[in-house]
């Protein structure tokens, strides 16, 4: 069976564009991890098994191992006390000038508390500390409904739109 996605791809260039949404008044927390690949591998697997999240879940403990120890990759949990909730990661692209927000994630027991729009909040001040032209990142109709709201809500912009035909299984 052949299921139809669309893809978008959104961006903010200045960071002054950025709404904010407040930390939720529960005890979230973002903070930045250490290279951990089972971590990463945790996550997208866990999160990701809802929206499609496949293309590394053929890779090997030596690509994840490769992957996280990429020095322009930044990987942040989300926190609740000491409860994980999700996580982002965050490819700087230095020959660019850019980032991009390449995963963001939450499990679904925290959904509707805010935490999604935190987290984005949090990853694009991240981003921006790094001085850079813009950040971006993509999402498609196989996400969570709330992606694209969010990024929106955040005030990315909309700079590319595309149509896919995918294999489901």
């Amino acid at each position: 069976m052949i299921i139809s996605v669309k893809r978008n791809f959104l961006e903010l260039k200045n960071i002054n564009d950025l709404i904010k949404k407040d930390k939720p008044e529960d005890n979230y927390s973002v903070e930045k991890t250490k290279p951990d690949f089972q971590l990463n591998k945790f996550f997208y697997k866990q999160i990701g098994k809802k929206y499609r999240w496949t293309d590394r879940l053929i890779w090997t403990d030596l690509q994840w191992s490769n992957y996280v120890s990429n020095k322009n990759l930044e990987t942040y949990i989300i926190k609740n006390d000491e409860d994980l909730v999700g996580y982002f990661e965050l490819v700087h692209h230095p020959e660019k000038n850019e980032t991009e927000l390449a995963y963001l994630g939450l499990f679904e027991d925290h959904f509707g508390k805010g935490v999604g729009g935190y987290a984005l909040t949090t990853a694009i001040v991240k981003s921006f500390e790094k001085k850079i032209k813009r950040m971006w990142v993509h999402t498609c109709t196989l996400d969570h409904p709330n992606a694209i709201k969010n990024y929106l809500a955040r005030g990315m912009k909309i700079f590319k739109e595309e149509n896919l035909n995918i294999r489901a299984n």
